[in-house]
């Protein structure tokens, strides 16, 4: 009897065992794919990413025409200004985006992912073809170095993962793991994206201050062949390139050169691009496309103009308030200052009205807060933050509208009320505080951008009836990222754009560390432990339900937080490209975005 209760629970154990050891080997199984939610779209036999030709012809060059200018080749530290297409053309990653799918990666410089059900580690196995451009072989000390150096010293947008990586090791010859020390569930793909860069070329180099001294060495279809400071650079196509085959490198980086042309005045472009001195041109204005496409080159046919749709968010563009400075502290004030911006008058004159304004930071997309009162699940994880929300956070907000007209009258008298109740009073005809100090504004707009001239030419009259001063202050490209990066403004030209898979970056976006700290996207200098209470649920969230209310309330405290004045949107985007360069019609769900021009372009004459 003893023998027969020791045998069965001898048996017991095993499969015991047994079970846990199989569960193990399902939930960890390589795989060539990862989602941040369910499984990948496409199977690991996969041809090519589905908005990519992967029959495309290789060749010809494309000439792109930007605004500004550039003072370094390394885009991973914060020193100099960078042509921000290097990060994206010139290095590659263990692991590849589509942008066909809100947040999928495929392989890339590793054939393999694995990692747990819960997600507290992943393990890549690289590619045993993978070579820098030099022909040396990728190994797992690259990786581990690149993650040390990007983390510790590297830009700012590098250190946030870095801290919630506990541990890495090499586990073989063509494998490393990555051990986190966060309950986040979008680290797996956040490590898979990272910059992979040589560590013999940076022994005895100083990393942080390199600029136009050294081009880093790195594994990606095209190399830095030349260029001119502050004037060009140019991209070859490595003929030698180890990953031209892969799948999700198939019918990509097919052009043989890519150019970049800088204009110190950014009104210059669209000429540049007239003359046929740059290959395509990204129109942002719908009145600018519906009339000022009447040159030669659109009647005779040697340009097109493709009209690209998407899915992303709206993301915000506008005009930010700094609350750093205490006269925009009070949400009052910059409700106020929203209000007597007259959008419905401007948009008028600029795109003709063809433009919707933006409503919201995630607007466009299922991420967008609902209108009304929050309820459900958003509801429930904004109630903890009721008492230090803002108005308008919980019970609904909506952006104010004027009559359309140039005096603005009701707007303006809605605007006035505010200012007084915030302790801004008009004497002898200027806004003043409490302590006598009139309310100025000085905005800070790039060089060469007339449209924000323009807006702010008509809301400087609106402000003058309120006893406000505005000014513009007009920079260079290098000056305005300077004065940015540390917060040194009023007011300024303000983009972010956002996709379909927030998470750890809207802490670098939002986060209270940006208060103080230089080079962060913080530019409001908002504080607000609501808002990084949703991005920690965001990264957090084991469903897609959690994930989408968490976008969705972190929404309302962005937009009720009064922060931008926003102004219209795109729900497409506008390319006018000369004829012989060509997309595929299968558009990915980003449309023209990151990965798009000119990586699934290519060069076919007639």
């Amino acid at each position: 009897m003893a023998y027969e209760m020791g045998q069965t629970k001898s048996l017991l154990i095993i499969l015991i065992m047994s079970f846990f050891l199989n569960t193990e080997v399902v939930v960890a199984e390589p795989k060539h794919g990862i989602a941040m939610y369910g499984e990948p779209a496409l199977p690991h036999d996969f041809v090519s990413l589905p908005y990519a030709n992967p029959n495309a012809p290789t060749g010809g060059s494309i000439i792109s025409a930007e605004g500004g200018t550039f003072t370094s080749l390394n885009p991973h530290v914060r020193k100099g200004n960078v042509p921000w297409q290097l990060r994206f053309l010139a290095y590659e990653s263990l692991m590849g985006r589509s942008y066909d799918e809100p947040f999928s990666l495929y392989g890339l410089l590793a054939e393999s992912i694995e990692t747990d059900e819960t997600r507290n580690w992943v393990e890549f196995t690289l590619n045993p073809k993978s070579k820098f451009s030099d022909g040396t072989p990728v190994t797992v000390e690259d990786i581990i170095w690149s993650y040390e150096t990007l983390g510790t010293i590297g830009h700012p947008r590098y250190h946030g993962l870095w801290k919630k990586i506990e541990t890495i090791k090499k586990t073989a010859a063509n494998k490393v793991k990555f051990t986190f020390n966060s309950n986040d569930r979008e680290l797996v793909l956040l490590v898979g994206l990272r910059p992979i860069l040589k560590k013999a070329q940076w022994d005895g180099k100083d990393f942080v201050d390199s600029g136009l001294n050294e081009i880093p060495i790195s594994t990606a279809p095209y190399v830095i062949t030349d260029f001119d400071p502050g004037n060009f650079v140019k991209l070859t196509r490595n003929p030698s390139y180890w990953g031209a085959q892969i799948p999700f490198r198939r019918g990509t980086n097919n052009f043989d050169e890519i150019r970049l042309d800088f204009y110190a005045d950014g009104s210059v472009q669209f000429e540049a691009f007239k003359a046929g001195e740059s290959s395509s041109f990204r129109e942002l204005n719908a009145e600018r496309w519906e009339n000022s496409y009447d040159f030669k080159s659109v009647k005779d046919g040697s340009v097109v103009k493709s009209i690209i749709p998407h899915q992303r968010p709206s993301g915000i563009t506008g005009f930010v308030m700094n609350t750093r400075l205490p006269k925009f502290a009070d949400w009052r004030v910059r409700e106020a200052l929203i209000t007597a911006f007259n959008f419905e008058f401007i948009n008028q004159s600029n795109t003709g009205g063809r433009q919707n304004r933006i409503q919201s930071y995630f607007s466009n997309s299922v991420l967008s807060k609902k209108t009304g009162p929050a309820e459900g699940m958003v509801r429930d994880f904004l109630q903890p933050h009721a008492a230090s929300l803002l108005p308008g956070t919980m019970d609904g907000y909506t952006l104010p509208v004027s009559d359309g007209t140039v005096r603005n009258r009701k707007n303006i008298k809605i605007a006035d009320d505010l200012l007084n109740k915030a302790g801004w009073t008009v004497i002898d005809g200027l806004r003043k505080n409490q302590a006598g100090k009139p309310f100025q504004i000085v905005t800070l707009i790039k060089q060469g951008d007339t449209e924000s001239q323009s807006m702010m030419a008509v809301y400087q009259q609106a402000l003058e009836r309120l006893g406000i001063k505005l000014t513009t202050e007009i920079l260079d490209s290098a000056q305005y990222k300077e004065r940015t990066q540390i917060y040194d403004f009023d007011m300024a030209y303000y983009r972010r754009g956002l996709s379909l898979s927030p998470g750890n970056e809207q802490m670098l976006y939002w986060g209270s560390e940006g208060i103080n700290k230089p080079g962060t996207r913080n530019w409001m200098g908002m504080n607000s432990p609501a808002a990084e209470d949703m991005i920690a649920r965001l990264v957090s969230s084991k469903s897609h339900n959690q994930f989408l209310a968490a976008a969705q309330a972190l929404d309302r405290i962005l937009t009720a937080g009064r922060y931008v004045i926003p102004i219209h949107t795109n729900t497409v985007s506008r390319l006018a490209h000369v004829k012989e360069i060509k997309f595929s019609d299968r558009l990915p769900m980003y449309g023209d975005w990151i990965g798009f021009l000119p990586d699934v372009w290519w060069h076919e004459p007639d």
